[in-house]
């Protein structure tokens, strides 16, 4: 059998072949004798084909995508597809993941059932346009080859040379320039990856919520973004909503209305479901064409009807946004609902809302939304409904406001939230009109999480050790006085409510002042008070009449969040002189700024020396962690400290203030502790100096008996962590069988770790 012809290749490119072409190879092979300027050639798609190849100056790439041809029959084919769906309105994907999981499931039921009436091709060319039918009606148009292509890594949409090219850099080429313009539709979306997909209920809907972050440059300064997915409208729609809440807004209740959830879904459902009909109506005849149109459809004689007028679920996207606004906050309303979320900021009308995500959800920096407030009054009401629903009239007089918030709507598949109980969530919110505002009103909203974190939970994210869990065990049982102290933001409140549990059961736990709402106290015995600034002077509860208060109910320890006004600081001070347990919150870096903070406040600074522990949690990147935690001590004991340990002194007002740094977070991550009693060997090390001392004083035990406390209660933390007891209220029922019969406690978790060793057959420790 002949091997091919045979070619004199000349002096340029004569080699050992022998004269005979060579055997052929893919563009990309290195023995690609005919396609020298190619870097690599591969599929990306079915038919869809990329090639990577040389640019005419040999410095950089070109990036050529070849797709399937289509002949003029196709041509036509395809557009009757394009003019039939043509009134449908598409949500495109915003990541590469979602282009390729909507390429993969090909084209839908719905729309094959209308290719089948529509074309009248061979197989093979019923692919190659169901590829562009999909590629424009599902996918990102023109660009969706860059979208399918996994090796892309950065997209430029840059137009610094004047080109006005769309560039991409590849795993291994960069950069490459394409056939597609900078600006071209959705090519910011084709490097997009996604970080997180769920939905969020609001009254019966669950909406849909996607992180994504953008591999782009020359476009936004933001990488990662948050998208509400809220359901599309046609045009006329923002008419209709707006006539239907001006409608209900005006409408005659005879009875009070106990929920609110219900009656605005029933009454917007009866309205809206009168005028889609009355437009029907008005339409009839293209509302009989569609019926005619759908009967045809079943017996195969008519192409089915798509027009988005007349489908079933459009009263339900037009209900959604009627409750969005008159029962949520507008534009805020998912994002406040949303548990991911940490912080949610509106500063301006027309620009887009930032939101924090929460750790493990993002890297922990604002994001921008793809929601707005598109005009000053829609943004006035949000502020101004937020404001009142803590009893807060804002005007001219009385511009803004921190308020607390309780949001409602939230319910499940059964109904517009009706019987759905509130999981009890409060945010804080900074509110303010445009009196006081450039660019209009802003909101600042921050949110606690719904569950509070445990100190498993805080373990596992590498945020503080088990050492400092078990010496923070001590303290909240023992009546200590623990301080945590920081900027905004780096987890101050979620360290002192993780460890809430460690209160014992039967004791008195009482928050004071406004801060105190976001304490969670899982005892029965508990008691919140809180002033309430916002009420006329003849009303208003003063931090003094809640110490008062706070003395007759007898409390075993006070807690005392956002330690940060004049009162709340006073307040602080009176309380260290009752001998109560006292735990807080306060904003200071270091230890420094902690000591100037209190004498700037006309503190005297030896109450400093009545705190036990000061913990000061850090955030960076996104990360919160413990990164130092102080003890202060007296004269005598900062002599005896190693010389070792880090410690320091502070001169105030003609007072020396002593401190040593118990624990400390290295540049490593890793935890180091600091030991001061050298004759227990390195298996059994007290920590700290003045802590166990403190204890041990206030316990009338010796100190050898508070450090074996500490070892014991070490191990229980071990265990926890170990188990991955991580719910709150089953770490309190955990400790509280441990308080009232230790040994039986111990008991019973042998024999239920025995029986799971014996089911794993012997696997576990």
């Amino acid at each position: 059998m002949s091997r091919g012809p045979t070619l004199s290749i000349g002096e340029s490119g004569a080699d050992d072949t022998g004269g005979r072409v060579p055997a052929p190879v893919p563009p990309s092979d290195g023995d690609a004798w005919y396609a020298p300027d190619v870097r690599a050639q591969y599929e990306v798609a079915p038919g869809v084909v990329t090639t990577v190849r040389d640019d005419e100056d040999g410095v950089g790439f070109v990036y050529d995508v070849r797709e399937p041809g289509l002949g003029p029959r196709e041509e036509a084919a395809l557009s009757s597809i394009r003019s039939h769906f043509s009134v449908v309105n598409r949500r495109r994907p915003l990541t590469r993941e979602g282009t390729a999981e909507r390429a993969a499931g090909g084209v839908p039921p719905k729309y094959r059932r209308v290719f089948d009436r529509l074309l009248d091709a061979s197989p093979a060319a019923r692919r190659r346009v169901e590829y562009y039918a999909l590629r424009e009606l599902r996918l990102l148009g023109e660009v969706t080859p860059l979208a399918l292509d996994d090796r892309i890594e950065v997209v430029d949409v840059g137009d610094e040379d004047g080109s006005g090219s769309l560039v991409v850099h590849t795993t291994n080429y960069a950069p490459a320039v394409t056939e597609y313009r900078a600006d071209a539709e959705f090519a910011d979306r084709v490097a997009g990856e996604r970080v997180r997909h769920y939905t969020v209920p609001f009254c019966g809907f669950d909406v849909d919520v996607v992180i994504h972050r953008e591999h782009l440059l020359g476009d936004d300064r933001f990488t990662t973004k948050y998208a509400v997915l809220e359901p599309d409208l046609l045009p006329g729609d923002e008419e209709l909503i707006d006539e239907c809440k001006e409608r209900i807004w005006e409408a005659n209740v005879d009875e009070v209305v106990e929920d609110r959830r219900e009656f605005v879904a029933e009454r917007a459902r009866q309205f809206l479901s009168r005028q889609l009909t009355a437009r029907n109506t008005r339409a009839w005849m293209e509302a009989t064409e569609y019926r005619v149109r759908t009967a045809l459809a079943e017996y195969g004689l008519a192409v089915p009807p798509v027009d988005r007028r007349f489908a079933e679920d459009r009263l339900d996207d037009l209900v959604y946004y009627v409750l969005r606004d008159y029962v949520g906050e507008g534009v805020l309303t998912v994002p406040i609902r949303d548990g991911h979320l940490e912080d949610v900021e509106a500063n301006r009308v027309g620009e887009r809302v930032k939101v924090i995500p929460r750790a493990g959800i993002g890297d922990g920096n604002r994001v921008p939304t793809n929601l707005a407030f598109e005009d000053e009054t829609s943004f006035v009401n949000v502020v101004t409904q937020l404001a009142a629903s803590d009893g807060v009239e804002l005007n001219a007089s009385q511009p803004s406001a921190k308020v607390n918030y309780r949001p409602e709507g939230r319910g499940g598949p059964d109904g517009a939230g009706a019987g759905v109980e509130d999981d009890g969530e409060t945010i804080r919110c900074a509110v303010a009109l445009p009196v006081i505002s450039e660019g209009g009103p802003h909101v600042s909203i921050r949110k606690q999480s719904a569950e509070p974190m445990t100190p498993v939970d805080l373990v596992g994210l590498d945020s503080l050790p088990t050492e400092l869990v078990a010496l923070l065990w001590m303290l909240y049982e023992h009546h200590g006085v623990v301080l945590f102290s920081g900027p905004t933001g780096v987890g101050k409140t979620t360290l002192m409510n993780a460890h809430m549990p460690f209160v014992p059961f039967d004791h008195r736990p009482v928050s004071i002042d406004e801060g105190s709402r976001e304490v969670h106290l899982p005892h029965e015995t508990g008691i919140s008070l809180t002033t309430r600034d916002h009420e006329n002077e003849f009303k208003r509860v003063s931090m003094a009449d809640l110490m008062t208060e706070a003395n007759y109910l007898n409390p075993d320890v006070e807690v005392i969040a956002e330690v940060n006004t004049p009162e709340s600081f006073e307040t602080f001070a009176e309380v260290l002189n009752t001998g109560h347990g006292v735990i807080g919150t306060t904003h200071a870096e270091d230890i420094e700024t902690l000591v100037n903070r209190v004498v700037e406040q006309g503190l005297p600074t030896y109450l400093l020396e009545e705190l036990d522990v000061v913990v000061f949690p850090r955030r960076i990147d996104g990360d919160r962690y413990v990164g130092e935690v102080v003890e202060l001590v007296d004269e005598e004991g900062y002599d005896d400290l190693p010389a070792t340990a880090r410690t320091g002194t502070i001169e105030k007002n003609g007072r020396t203030l002593r401190w040593n740094t118990v624990l400390r977070r290295e540049t490593d991550g890793t935890f180091s502790m600091q030991y001061d009693h050298p004759r227990m060997g390195d298996d059994h090390r007290r920590l700290g100096h003045r802590v166990f001392h403190r204890l041990a004083a206030a316990t009338d035990r010796d100190v050898e008996s508070v450090e074996a406390e500490f070892h014991r209660k070490h191990g229980y933390v071990q265990y926890l962590v170990k188990e991955g007891v991580a719910e709150f209220d089953r770490l309190f029922a955990f400790l509280s069988d441990l308080r009232t019969d230790e040994a039986a406690t111990v008991e019973r978790v042998r024999r239920q770790m025995t029986e799971r060793t014996a089911e794993d057959g012997g696997a576990r420790d």
